[in-house]
């Protein structure tokens, strides 16, 4: 096992790499720039000034040294500087950054418990109407768009039921104290957290359903019930544990995609996080925090991946000896 960790976080630095060339590719062909942005809203009208800053940013170099120039630091950690925040970019992330993990933890939480739960109980009760009514339930979270369920939800929460915040993290001017501020933050992040959670547990719920189903024809099942197990002994220690590894295949692969998903979410519900500092970037071109959001983007993809084979060897054994 200790080999196959190695092997594939060793994996990781080409993949990084790969993503740097190809989303820095893709930025230069972006128009605009932030000096284009300064020079349109006035902030910036005399042309030696605009001049001194593209030789001040290194926008004057030619593309290939650019790029050679930003492996180099991302390899040092050194993701660049925000021209927006007058900040290193490495600073700027790390401050959103533990918004975005509790949103994330949160939503792919409400996601699992939601999702798993739901498919376990439609595959037990299949053709039934607890079936038909979680897979209506899930074609509607699959199908609604995680902005208009956040806005419904706030509609019905915050504006007539008065019981959750509209949005934000904290609720301001309230006098510090760890408990009070551990419950404000909670009762700000259901709404956020659900709306995100409930698209994946969409999805958990239908791939679950199907690999129960699955694992309910297998022999050793059979076996099982010939033995005079209860059914539920059956369905927790023998059939749960051999389907979820679709769920954690999935779970892997969609772990960097919630932070893409929470671009939208977060600008419903003025979540501070990583996708608001994302879609503010992109707003102004502050092109070294959208190359250095998505290299962590890609990181945690990589890293997610590492795990998913981890929980891999401790759900199934027989791919340890393989």
């Amino acid at each position: 096992m200790g080999r196959i960790v190695i092997r594939r976080l060793a994996q990781v630095l080409p993949l990084l790499l790969g993503v740097i060339v190809l989303n820095f590719t893709l930025i230069q062909f972006a128009p605009g720039t932030l000096l284009d942005i300064m020079s349109a809203d006035q902030q910036v009208s005399d042309p030696v000034l605009i001049e001194r800053m593209r030789v001040l940013y290194g926008m004057d170099q030619p593309a290939i040294v650019q790029l050679g120039k930003y492996i180099w630091s991302v390899l040092t950690l050194d993701f660049g500087f925000s021209y927006r925040q007058n900040a290193p970019v490495l600073d700027v992330i790390m401050t959103h950054l533990p918004a975005t993990i509790l949103l994330m933890v949160a939503s792919i939480s409400v996601a699992l418990v939601v999702g798993v739960t739901a498919g376990v109980v439609a595959s037990v009760k299949v053709n039934t109407i607890w079936d038909n009514l979680i897979s209506l339930g899930a074609v509607f979270f699959f199908a609604a768009p995680t902005f208009w369920l956040g806005i419904m939800l706030t509609i019905l929460f915050s504006v007539k039921l008065g019981w959750l915040p509209v949005g934000g993290m904290r609720t301001v001017g309230t006098e510090p104290s760890l408990v009070g501020d551990v419950l404000d933050v909670a009762r700000h992040l259901v709404l956020p957290a659900l709306s995100l959670g409930l698209f994946y547990a969409a999805m958990y719920a239908r791939i679950m359903r199907a690999s129960m189903l699955e694992v309910f024809s297998l022999d050793f099942v059979r076996t099982a019930r010939s033995k005079g197990l209860s059914g539920s002994t059956i369905v927790v220690r023998h059939v749960l544990r051999n389907a979820l590894l679709p769920v954690v295949t999935l779970l892997g692969l969609q772990l960097g995609t919630v932070v893409g998903g929470s671009v939208v979410v977060e600008a419903v519900f003025s979540w501070p996080g990583i996708g608001s500092l994302m879609l503010d970037s992109v707003m102004s071109r502050n092109y070294p925090m959208v190359l250095g959001v998505l290299v962590l983007s890609s990181l945690v993809v990589a890293v997610s991946n590492v795990a998913v084979d981890l929980a891999y060897f401790k759900l199934d054994p027989r791919i340890r000896a393989r």
